[in-house]
C-alpha cells in the first residue's frame, strides 16, 4: 500500500507540473494577443454596397502620333545628334541632326556649276551680240552696193550695150550678196538664240539641283512637328539586335528614327483572357491609375474590345490568344506619355447591403482562412466563409457582423 503511495506522488507531480506549462502556455499567448491590442491597428466591419471591379493591366498609348523618318535622297545619313528617349519637346525643336558633310559639297558643287552656267550665258549673249553687229554691217553693205549696182545700170543708155549688160550682172550679183548676208543674220540670230536657250537651261538644271541640295541639307535636321514625348524606335543591329537608334549609327531613307505621339490623344491600351472579356462592354465606366502618376486617378470609358482573339506576342512564350481592349480618358495631365504602365478598374457587379472588410484584415492559417476580431482587451480569431474580393475589399459571406473591430496586422506576430 506504501508503494502503491510512493508510485502515485510522483506522477501526480508530473500531472501538476504539465497543467502548469499547459496553463503557462496559454496564459503567454493570451498575453502576447491581450498585450498587443493597443499597437495594433484595426478596422471596422462595415455593412455597404459591394462593387466587384475586374482589374486590367495595360499601358498608355497614343491615338495619333508622328513618326519622324529620315529623308530619302540625302545621300549619307550617319546620325550625329539625337535626342533622349522620352525627353519632352516643344513643336520645333531639333530631334536628329544627319551628318551633312556630303551635301555641304555637293551644295558648294552645284553652286559653282550656276555661276560656270551663268557666265556662259553673259559670254553666249556677247558673242550673238558681236555676230549680230557684223552681220547687220554685211547686210547694210550688200544693200549699199544693190542701190550702187542699180544706179550704174540705170546708165546704160549712155553707155555702149556691152557696159549695159555688165551693169545688169552686177546689180544681180549685189542683190544675190544681199540675200546672202541677210539669210546669215537670220541664220546667226536663229543660232545665237537656240545656243542662249541650251545655256538658260543648263543654268536651270543647275538652280535646280542647288535647290534640292538645300532641300536635302534641311532634311537633315529634323524637328518636332508637334508637343509630345519622343519614342525612340528600334533598328537592327548584327551586334547587339534590335536597339533604339543612337548617335553615330547609319539610318536608311525612310526609316522610323523616333515616334512623337500627341500627348492629346492618349488612351490606355490592355489585353484581357476570354473570361474576363465577358465581363466587358463598350462604354462601361471605368478608373486609371498610372504608375508613373500615383497621387491621381483618371476617369474613362471602354472605347472598344476586340470582337476576336489574337496573339500577344509580348507576353513572352508561349505567346497567349486573348482580347485587345481600348480605354478612352476622359482628362489628360502633362506628366502622362506613352509607354507608362497602367492599372484599369471595371465595375462589373454590384451587390447591396454587403459584409465588407478590407484586404488587409484577412489571413491565411493552417489551411483556413481567419480574421482577428477584438473582444475586449484582446484578439480572438475567427474562421470566416470569403464571397467576392475587389482590390483591397473584401465580401464576406459568413463569419462577421457589421460594427466589429478587425486587426489588419497578424497580432499573434506582434512583440
Amino acid at each position: 500500500m506504501m508503494l502503491g503511495i510512493q508510485n502515485w506522488k510522483p506522477r501526480q507531480k508530473f500531472t501538476a507540473g504539465a497543467a502548469v506549462a499547459l496553463i503557462g502556455v496559454l496564459g503567454f499567448g493570451a498575453f502576447r494577443l491581450a498585450s498587443s491590442t493597443a499597437t495594433i491597428p484595426t478596422a471596422e466591419v462595415r455593412r455597404k454596397d459591394f462593387v466587384d471591379t475586374l482589374q486590367i493591366k495595360g499601358e498608355v498609348k497614343a491615338l495619333r502620333s508622328k513618326i519622324i523618318a529620315a529623308p530619302y535622297g540625302a545621300g549619307d545619313l550617319q546620325i550625329v545628334n539625337l535626342v533622349a528617349n522620352a525627353a519632352k519637346v516643344k513643336k520645333g525643336d531639333l530631334l536628329v541632326e544627319f551628318d551633312a558633310t556630303t551635301v555641304k559639297q555637293k551644295l558648294a558643287q552645284d553652286q559653282s556649276s550656276v555661276k560656270s552656267a551663268e557666265a556662259e550665258i553673259q559670254q553666249s549673249r556677247a558673242t550673238a551680240r558681236l555676230k549680230e553687229e557684223q552681220d547687220l554691217t554685211d547686210v547694210m553693205t550688200a544693200k549699199f552696193n544693190v542701190e550702187k549696182a542699180r544706179l550704174d545700170a540705170s546708165k546704160q543708155e549712155i553707155l555702149s550695150a556691152i557696159d549695159g549688160e555688165q551693169a545688169k550682172l552686177k546689180v544681180a550679183d549685189a542683190e544675190e550678196k544681199l540675200k546672202e548676208a541677210e539669210a546669215k543674220l537670220k541664220a546667226d540670230r536663229s543660232s545665237a538664240g537656240a545656243d542662249l536657250a541650251s545655256k538658260k537651261q543648263k543654268l536651270d538644271q543647275a538652280k535646280f539641283q542647288v535647290q534640292q541640295d538645300e532641300r536635302s541639307l534641311a532634311f537633315l535636321s529634323l524637328r518636332a512637328p508637334l508637343d509630345g514625348v519622343v519614342a525612340l524606335q528600334n533598328h537592327w543591329q548584327p551586334q547587339g539586335g534590335s536597339t533604339p537608334f543612337k548617335p553615330g549609327d547609319r539610318a536608311w531613307p525612310g526609316a522610323a528614327i523616333a515616334e512623337l505621339p500627341d500627348a492629346t490623344s492618349l488612351k490606355i491600351s490592355a489585353r484581357v483572357e476570354e473570361a474576363e472579356r465577358g465581363q466587358l462592354k463598350a462604354s462601361q465606366t471605368v478608373t486609371v491609375r498610372v504608375d508613373a502618376v500615383p497621387d491621381r486617378s483618371f476617369d474613362g470609358r471602354v472605347e472598344a474590345i476586340s470582337p476576336t482573339a489574337s496573339l500577344d506576342f509580348n507576353a513572352g512564350w508561349p505567346f497567349p490568344r486573348d482580347f485587345s481592349v481600348d480605354v478612352s480618358l476622359a482628362e489628360s495631365d502633362p506628366r502622362l506619355a506613352p509607354g507608362m504602365s497602367a492599372t484599369v478598374r471595371v465595375a462589373v457587379a454590384k451587390i447591396p447591403d454587403g459584409i465588407v472588410i478590407p484586404a488587409t484584415a484577412l489571413f491565411r492559417k493552417a489551411g483556413r482562412t481567419v480574421t482577428y476580431v477584438r473582444r475586449g482587451s484582446k484578439f480572438e480569431e475567427n474562421a470566416v466563409e470569403v464571397a467576392r474580393q475587389s482590390g483591397d475589399e473584401i465580401l464576406i459571406a459568413k463569419g462577421l457582423k457589421p460594427g466589429e473591430q478587425l486587426a489588419v496586422k497578424d497580432p499573434t506576430l506582434s512583440h
